[in-house]
């Protein structure tokens, strides 16, 4: 039985009628979404312009950035120009932070050395971040069987001791930069994926993720468009903080003859090769490159406190 315009008692309307009802109903709602949502993020960093440990980190980060950019422009001597009648010359005008046993400037060293490092580390981190945040945007989401499967192989895989996997990994594919940013970025994966997830889990209960699956939108969609930017800001704190774990991993490596190869004046090569000269009494080449490392890593742990801080309000 119809009524008088062909339509099923207690319809509403056709399909075609619905369908922009629900789109308008869908635009008002994105609108106070999407106004709240720039709000917040005026509102984050307004507080991160205003947090001394934040702005500090990345005064200190900008000037080694600065370094591993233009080191060679503004260093004052040639980082790999070596001078056997000058070596193991103390700091002095002339030598900012003294000569190696090459007689190689020290200071220049250290500002060229910045660049591997910082590439190195950064680029091993983001790929160990994209990586993480799909899977950890997987599990979180889907939940059930592909969740307790992925999380079981990743907990097998975190109880693999990181030295123990790096020697094996970097044993197999040679010691090199390449190799380095590939192990440091396996490592991280699994860490970052567990950090995600935790997120997604609390998200997926949400309101507005409910309200996308009643519109039938795709899984992908879901994750990814409505979900990941509202754990982004766990995402950024974890970036960074593996970011200051990388350098360190970074300088061990290179210490131990696994990472980064001569000629390069990375730091944790410059003191692989000076440190044997400490009993000696010269100090210099070994200090001034740690004091990089430790400098570096210091100032992106105040820009992951200062983000912890504004995220977690």
């Amino acid at each position: 039985m119809t009524g008088d315009d062909g339509t099923a008692p207690g319809n509403v309307g056709t399909e075609a009628e619905i369908d922009p009802a629900l789109q308008s109903l869908r635009t008002a709602d994105d609108e106070p979404a999407a106004a709240g949502r720039s709000l917040a993020r005026r509102e984050r960093i307004r507080l991160l312009l205003r947090s001394p440990t934040f702005l500090i980190g990345v005064f200190i980060v900008l000037i080694w950035v600065f370094c591993a950019v233009f080191g060679k422009i503004v260093a004052p001597y040639r980082f790999d120009m070596t001078n056997i009648l000058n070596k193991f010359q103390p700091p002095s005008g002339s030598h900012w932070f003294g000569t190696d046993d090459l007689g190689r400037d020290v200071f220049s060293r250290v500002l060229v050395g910045a660049r591997g490092i910082l590439i190195v580390a950064t680029v091993a981190t983001a790929l160990g971040t994209i990586a993480g945040t799909a899977i950890g945007l997987l599990t979180g989401y889907r939940g059930g069987l592909v969740d307790e499967g992925v999380m079981r192989v990743l907990d097998a895989f975190l109880a693999i001791p990181v030295v123990v996997l790096a020697g094996l990994a970097l044993a197999a594919l040679g010691p090199s930069s390449f190799s380095v940013v590939i192990v440091i970025a396996v490592v991280f994966t699994p860490i970052i994926a567990r950090t995600v997830r935790a997120a997604v889990l609390a998200e997926r209960e949400q309101e507005y993720v409910a309200a996308a699956q009643l519109r039938h939108e795709r899984g992908g969609y879901v994750m990814f468009v409505e979900i990941l930017p509202n754990v982004s800001g766990p995402i950024l704190v974890e970036f960074t903080v593996r970011v200051g774990f990388a350098i360190f991993t970074v300088a061990t490596l290179t210490f131990l003859g696994l990472g980064i190869q001569p000629p390069s004046p990375d730091w944790g090569l410059q003191i692989a090769q000076e440190y044997i000269f400490l009993p000696a009494g010269y100090w210099w080449p070994t200090l001034f490159p740690a004091a990089a490392i430790a400098s570096l890593v210091v100032a992106i742990n105040l820009v992951s406190d200062g983000l912890a801080r504004v995220f977690e309000r």
